[in-house]
């Protein structure tokens, strides 16, 4: 009983504050400001961290996958294949797991901070609406953010993974991007692009929803921030399986 009491809880109080933040788009053109310096502070800040990320992972799929079908397909297919599963699935879903372990917990702590210690409760009474002001923002630059980010990851490690043919597996750049162009379909990317919207939604109103009600002080705010990021990964594997299955399947 007690599960279906939290359960009905987490309903109404993402209903809730999605009902506010939706609201608050009335007043947008007040937030352009606050809008740049998410966008900044979520894309520029995680840029290096998902550079790093992407260009391993494009090296470690080049390498993986030469290796599994250097015996039944001529390897001048390898570029086709390592590019379908960056744009597909890789670029999208590693970019977000990053991201929400940057920017989601960031967000929970920023906020948890601002609740426990009531200076959200002072913007209530000075009638600033702490949604609009708070979350807003914050949920629309990450929506923005992440799809860009998602194309400089794609980008960086489909180079990454050049590189690695040519040195490793002796195929050439000419060859590799060949293969690339020749199997490239537009719903490949636009379908990865798809994706890393919603998790860029999910990842930062997550972030938010935790910090919005964290309590009990510094380990309440360490508690939402914990939340944040396991709630944040599980609903990007998640979405990516109900997304993918409704783009490709």
């Amino acid at each position: 009983m007690q599960g279906l009491l939290n359960f009905l809880y987490h309903v109404g109080a993402f209903s809730r504050l999605l009902f506010y933040m939706l609201r608050g788009l009335r007043e947008i053109r007040k937030l352009p400001g606050l809008i740049v310096q998410s966008i900044a502070h979520i894309g520029l800040g995680s840029l290096p961290l998902v550079a790093v990320a992407s260009v391993f992972t494009g090296m470690v799929a080049s390498v993986q996958t030469a290796y599994q079908v250097r015996d039944y397909v001529p390897l001048d297919f390898l570029g086709a294949g390592v590019a379908k599963a960056i744009m597909v699935e890789l670029g999208p879903v590693l970019t977000a797991l990053v991201v929400a372990g940057r920017v989601g917990a960031g967000i929970a702590a920023e906020l948890g901070t601002m609740r426990v210690t009531e200076q959200i409760d002072a913007l209530e009474l000075m009638a600033i609406d702490p949604v609009r002001f708070l979350v807003l923002p914050r949920v629309i630059a990450g929506t923005i953010a992440i799809p860009l980010l998602t194309v400089i990851a794609e980008v960086v490690a489909l180079i990454g993974s050049a590189v690695i043919s040519y040195l490793v597996v002796q195929v050439s750049f000419a060859t590799f991007f060949h293969g690339v162009q020749l199997f490239f379909l537009p719903k490949d990317l636009w379908g990865g692009l798809l994706k890393s919207v919603v998790f860029g939604f999910l990842i930062t109103f997550l972030g938010c929803f935790y910090g919005f009600h964290a309590e009990g002080g510094a380990v309440g705010v360490g508690r939402a921030t914990t939340r944040a990021v396991v709630a944040s990964a599980l609903a990007v594997l998640m979405f990516d399986y109900i997304l993918g299955s409704l783009i490709y399947g």
